[in-house]
């Protein structure tokens, strides 16, 4: 059975795994009152990758503890945006890496001021030096290990709102907090999912709804001088919690400013 934690009451216990080894996930979701965005995707993420890391939590009791939280939280910000963050780890007890197979998952539940809005005529965004490694196994899982990223945001500085990752191989992968997506002349580009340490839903949704309607969409590497090419239509960071971002300006040079993504993919059409 799930335990679940309130962060205002104390928060987890010290022998928690996932303050000792990042043995867990989590989910930040944005909310208006006590109604969330992609909701659905947001649960149905956290139960799967909780499955792949052999934590065992079920979709009735995930989505239990996030009817509690949402009125807890939602009640006394009537509709405004705020954000629930959701933290799973395999739970408490024990020394050492072997966890015990019987160990019960413990749930963090936390809200938080959302983000202030992103300015209609892009961002400006630069190349970090952190290189980003992912393992196969564990791609695309939004896991409490993200030392990788917290390094790459302390490049951010000024007028920077994101740095970008590349792989070792030279090709972008994605945002310390978002991933990517190039409009081209020969359509939508987006690095492949097997390649990305987190999978984002904003970005599987963006993908459906351009898939839906017709778009051609195309998963490979990301190459820099695909970005800053003659081909290039925009640029847009995702994220959840976010949005759509429009990328005004990569590491000095001006891109193409096109903000109709983020009218299309708006995720509070998502409210449920």
């Amino acid at each position: 059975m799930l335990a679940v934690f309130w962060a205002e009451e104390g928060g987890l216990p010290a022998s928690d795994r996932g303050l000792a080894y990042g043995d867990g996930l989590f989910e930040t979701i944005l909310m208006a009152g006590v109604r969330g965005t992609l909701v659905g995707y947001h649960l149905d993420r956290l139960v799967r990758d909780a499955g792949r890391l052999g934590i065992p939590v079920t979709r009735a009791e995930v989505q239990e503890a996030y009817a509690r939280a949402a009125s807890h939280y939602g009640r006394s910000r009537a509709d405004t945006r705020w954000v629930l963050k959701l933290i799973l780890t395999r739970g408490a007890g024990g020394r050492g890496y072997r966890p015990d197979p019987e160990m019960t998952p413990n749930l963090l539940v936390s809200a938080s001021a959302a983000p202030p809005g992103i300015p209609s005529d892009g961002v400006a965004v630069a190349y970090s030096r952190i290189p980003l490694t992912v393992n196969p196994l564990f791609a695309g899982i939004k896991s409490l290990n993200r030392l990788e990223q917290v390094m790459a945001a302390r490049e951010l500085d000024g007028d920077v709102f994101e740095v970008l990752q590349s792989s070792r191989e030279g090709d972008l992968v994605e945002g310390t907090r978002t991933n990517l997506l190039l409009h081209t002349t020969e359509g939508w580009i987006t690095p492949p999912r097997a390649s990305l340490a987190v999978a984002g839903v904003m970005r599987d949704w963006v993908l459906e709804r351009l898939e839906a309607r017709g778009e051609i969409v195309i998963e490979r590497p990301l190459l820099p001088e695909d970005v800053t090419g003659p081909g290039c239509r925009a640029f847009y960071l995702l994220n959840s919690v976010l949005g759509v971002v429009t990328v005004r300006n990569l590491a000095g040079q001006d891109l193409p400013v096109d903000s109709g993504l983020a009218t299309i993919c708006d995720p509070l059409e998502t409210l449920e």
